[in-house]
């Protein structure tokens, strides 16, 4: 059964292609997905990999955990299950404005904070 690793204190410049090199010496590495930041593109600094076994992850963690890479000690340790978090009063749906006001004077448009 597979197993999932959570991978933190990456350095910015580390790539995937190096964990997988650095993990494929303890066993089968299924995935890495190094985590980053949607509108620049840069690395958030953690990554998941997903190993072939749990005795593989194991291993990982035993050899990994504290080594350096990058000149930052890793750390590396069973990944939990992501957490629901709560939605926050701003929905992305709810954002007002942009609605069509019809009115005699044809500015049309209309709401937001905007005033005529």
């Amino acid at each position: 059964m597979e197993a999932k690793l959570y991978v933190g204190n990456l350095s910015y410049d580390t790539t995937e292609d190096e964990l997988r090199s650095l993990f494929t010496q303890v066993g089968t590495v299924n995935e890495v997905a190094l985590i980053k930041d949607r509108d620049t593109g840069s690395s958030k600094g953690f990554a998941f990999v997903t190993m072939n076994s749990q005795e593989e992850a194991n291993k990982a963690i035993e050899q990994f955990n504290g080594q350096n890479l990058g000149n930052r000690a890793l750390t590396v340790n069973i990944a939990r299950p992501r957490e629901e978090r709560p939605r926050s009063n701003y929905d992305s749906n709810q954002r007002g404005g942009g609605g069509y006001r019809s009115n005699s004077n044809n500015r049309g448009g209309g709401g937001g904070n905007r005033r005529y």
